[in-house]
């Protein structure tokens, strides 16, 4: 007799989740909903296959958040290999030789200085960006060149951290929306000789750390009590907004969508977290022209009997 599947259930956290080499964002997210049975689950960012590193996955009510992690600046341990250029920008497509590398540390810090700041990037043509409805790899893998217009993004930081005359290790940090691969063109492009990456892995994102995230095998190995005792909680997401306690009649109010009056109205400018008397994130409020506070976004909650 065939063993039935265990039943998903209403799982709310956030995993933070270290994505090993050659596995796509979704199969990773897949495998750690898989392991916590969880009914809902969702990411923060789509990783390529060829990167590793730091995938926050929200499982439940997280998901109603994961947006501010979208936009959040992003940290990265970038490999750059001189000498060539790459049909994909990566390791894995065509290269061509474009010239001998001749340059020295000193001036390929000079180079990292002109690409710190606020840059103009053309996004690549092997990217997920859609034109007319279709990811632009898909028109690259017909040889087909679609026009793309400069993004700006900025660079807020770019330090050496090694090279050994052929290859160079970075540590970039870097706004939303910004493409490592363009980067490390640009580079070579500067210094005369091509470039192209060769290894990349996410380290930093919305105030998370690749020191505190976790392995599919590691997950894997754990008890389910165990599993879920790696999630963070939801509120997580929203850290850097203000915080503000209601009392139990005014979460009565905002769960049934209905604004409350502040008193400390000028300490909240706009959106904000909001706690019930037990110090339960409830979701978020916004002050609107009126001057009251409204819910915005809230968790499926059942509040208590005010």
């Amino acid at each position: 007799m065939t063993a039935s599947k265990p039943a998903k259930r209403p799982v709310h956290g956030v995993l933070l989740l270290d994505k090993p080499l050659e596995l796509s964002s979704n199969r990773a997210l897949q495998t750690a909903r898989w392991c916590f049975h969880a009914e809902k689950a969702g990411h923060t960012g789509v990783l390529d296959p060829l990167a590793t590193g730091l995938l926050p996955v929200c499982l439940g009510e997280a998901t109603k958040f994961s947006a501010y992690l979208l936009d959040a600046d992003k940290g990265y341990t970038a490999t750059v290999q001189f000498g060539h250029n790459s049909s994909t920008g990566d390791s894995e497509g065509e290269l061509t030789a474009i010239g001998p590398v001749t340059f020295d540390q000193t001036q390929l810090l000079a180079a990292l200085a002109q690409l710190t700041g606020p840059i103009e990037q053309v996004p690549p043509m092997y990217s997920a960006l859609k034109h007319q409805g279709k990811a632009l790899y898909v028109y690259a893998r017909e040889g087909i060149t679609i026009e793309r217009k400069p993004r700006s993004v900025v660079i807020h930081h770019l330090q050496l951290l090694a090279f050994d005359g052929q290859q160079a290790v970075l540590d970039v940090q870097c706004s939303k929306g910004t493409y490592v691969r363009t980067l490390a063109e640009d580079l070579g492009r500067i210094l005369g000789c091509g470039a192209y990456l060769t290894g990349l892995r996410r380290t930093r994102t919305g105030g998370f750390d690749l020191a505190d995230a976790m392995t599919l095998d590691a997950l894997e190995a754990l008890s389910p009590e165990a599993r879920l005792a790696t999630l963070l909680p939801v509120d997580v997401l929203v850290r850097h907004l203000p915080a503000h306690t209601l009392d139990a009649v005014e979460v009565q109010k905002i769960c049934h969508g209905q604004p409350v009056h502040l008193a400390e109205k000028g300490a909240i400018i706009t959106g904000c977290r909001l706690y019930d008397p037990h110090q339960r994130f409830v979701g978020l409020g916004r002050m609107r022209a009126d001057g009251l506070l409204w819910p915005d976004r809230l968790l499926a909650f059942t509040p208590p009997a005010a």
